[in-house]
């Protein structure tokens, strides 16, 4: 059995327990659904055409349930739908026990929440949390038509806030892209066709699209462009790269590689804003963890921590942790251990 939370109709018509259609004049009289000549009286028709809203689309709707479960757990996808909506259709001021994101397909509208309004089009998205009072309205002459995805459980709001959501944040533009709307789809397909791995087909589809939307609220923080732009950004990536793989046998070629960038770049970047070169960056990353076993696991000979923190070599190893450190590395433990384990720190 689907679920349907009460009285929540996106893009339906709460009041009256019936999906967003045409009314009982229009389903029988086609002529009611047509727009009307509004012109002037002696304007031209061939004028009054150009300025003509456009057609009316007739009103849909669609949801489609969890079949597995309905329970929240960390993370669970409850339900999803879409709607093409009425002129002037408007869900709330109302507030959801459950998260619920629309995605804009064509059209456009008004959200409010807590005295902040948004007014959206085809590409945007508008994010609605639990308890939050809210308010959304389908402009008159060209009404929105959107997917929604209702989801709830306790990693929910770590998740929407690592996308780059926030209260002051609901929305966010993602453009032309099609890729959300064909997650919210293949979520829905994934509840239609059933089976015991639905929930966690559309857990994933969701996780999914809420990266989309965090590129999307990214590249609304990126510099502008210039000299040095996007430099912060690629360094943090150099370093999470190199935090990651100090221990196997990387080459600043590689990761340039793999991050898209010459290495002459790559270093240029990286030596503007940190002071050092990645190679520097990376040698000190090895010796400061090859301190830390040397303090705290005794039983590992200086060869095993070498090859740990990614030495090909132990006597290169000890040349290097002389350099930076000022002894070698046996004379670093005996020093290390004659302090105690209380007084131990590096």
């Amino acid at each position: 059995m689907e679920r349907q939370p009460l009285e929540h109709r996106p893009g339906g018509s709460p009041d009256r327990g019936e999906p967003d259609g045409a009314t009982d004049r229009e389903a029988k009289d086609p002529e009611a659904l047509k727009p009307k000549d509004r012109r002037p009286a002696g304007e031209p028709a061939s004028r009054a055409g150009t300025e003509r809203p456009p057609a009316p689309r007739p009103p849909t709707y669609t949801v489609v349930s969890n079949p597995v479960s309905i329970e929240h757990g960390d993370l669970n996808v409850l339900f999803s739908g879409e709607s093409q909506t009425r002129p002037g259709h408007r869900i709330g001021p109302k507030v959801y026990d459950f998260w619920l994101l629309h995605h804009v397909l064509s059209g456009t509208g008004v959200y409010r929440v807590e005295g902040a309004e948004y007014r959206l089009r085809a590409g945007h998205a508008f994010l609605i949390a639990p308890g939050r009072l809210i308010e959304y309205m389908a402009d008159e002459l060209d009404p929105w038509r959107y997917r929604w995805v209702a989801f709830a459980g306790s990693q929910s709001g770590e998740l929407v806030g690592s996308a780059g959501f926030a209260p002051a944040r609901p929305v966010a533009d993602t453009g032309a892209s099609r890729r959300p709307a064909a997650l919210i789809g293949r979520i829905q397909r994934a509840f239609r066709e059933g089976g015991r791995l639905a929930h966690l087909e559309a857990a994933g589809c969701l996780r999914l699209l809420l990266v989309e939307y965090g590129k999307a609220l990214a590249r609304e923080d990126a510099p502008a462009p210039g000299p040095g732009a996007g430099g912060n950004e690629l360094v943090q990536r150099i370093v999470h790269y190199l935090s990651t793989q100090y221990a196997e046998p990387v080459s600043i070629e590689l990761m340039a590689a793999t991050l898209g960038f010459s290495r002459a770049y790559l270093s240029r970047v990286f030596k503007r804003h940190t002071g050092m070169t990645p190679v520097a960056f990376l040698l000190r990353l090895r010796i400061d963890h090859a301190r830390r076993l040397l303090r705290e696991r005794l039983e590992l000979t200086v060869e095993q921590i070498a090859a740990s923190v990614g030495f090909q070599d132990p006597l290169y190893f000890s040349k290097q942790f002389r350099r930076i450190c000022g002894m070698p590395p046996t004379a670093y433990r005996e020093s290390m251990v004659r302090l105690g384990p209380a007084r131990r720190g590096g």
